[in-house]
């Protein structure tokens, strides 16, 4: 078994992904990225302190090989953070079937069939953390535009509060990070050049509050954070 704690990271090729797996490096952690077959690993993650498995959020035979695949090179799994995302401005009434099954596929799914399959590895290490990347419309439908991926979203932190509860005798902590604009292309397109990027929350100040819910004591709970750049309602 390693000697230092190991993360399965989704999303981690670029965006706040990137960063989150920048930040648990520094930290200690040995980072297990999820990654399209091709992809390479994102600028400045040491590969010595980490590893890549193939990885298709689509494919609902992925989540279980790739923990199965971590436990069996590494012996644990310390912590799950889904942060690979999908954003539409498809509306929620002439959406297709397949686009919304797509949407919820990326955002909902994926992240609840990793945690299961890492679950018993989670239970295993008594403080076992789940890091949702949710949104902030999944607090709030904030505009036409954005409702369908806040419909996702929305289930996106209810998976989290859900997984809180499921394994809280365990030792597991699960927390949705909600954050607003993140100056990544994301959060670029979804602006709609409303707001520089200079002007966005930066990705690696959400990575910093990853690693810090991820930290914390099995006593110290916190259900989710809410992350902006700008005055908006009560967020």
């Amino acid at each position: 078994m390693i000697d230092r704690p190991v993360m399965m990271l989704t999303g981690g090729s670029r965006g706040i992904g990137a960063d989150i797996a920048r930040a648990a490096q520094k930290r200690g952690w040995h980072v297990a990225l999820g990654l399209r077959d091709g992809t390479p690993a994102p600028a400045g993650v040491d590969m010595a302190q980490a590893c890549s498995f193939a990885y298709d959020a689509t494919d609902r035979a992925a989540e279980a090989a790739w923990a199965k695949a971590v436990m069996d090179q590494y012996g644990r799994i310390d912590a799950v953070v889904a942060s690979a995302g999908l954003f539409t401005d498809q509306s929620i009434v002439t959406a297709t079937e397949a686009e919304v099954d797509m949407l919820l596929e990326v955002n909902l799914r994926g992240p609840r069939r990793l945690a299961m399959a890492a679950w018993p590895a989670l239970q295993a290490c008594g403080r076992g953390r789940v890091i949702i990347l949710g949104s902030l419309s999944g607090k709030r439908v904030a505009s036409k535009g954005s409702a369908l991926y806040s419909v996702s979203k929305f289930a996106a932190v209810g998976l989290a509060h859900a997984l809180r509860h499921e394994g809280w005798d365990d030792g597991i902590r699960a927390t949705a990070i909600c954050p607003g604009l993140v100056a990544t292309d994301m959060g670029e397109a979804a602006s709609r050049g409303s707001r520089a990027p200079n002007q966005m929350t930066q990705p690696q100040e959400v990575a910093h509050l990853v690693m810090e819910a991820v930290s914390l004591s099995n006593t110290t709970s916190v259900p989710e954070l809410h992350i902006n750049c700008r005055t908006d309602g009560i967020y």
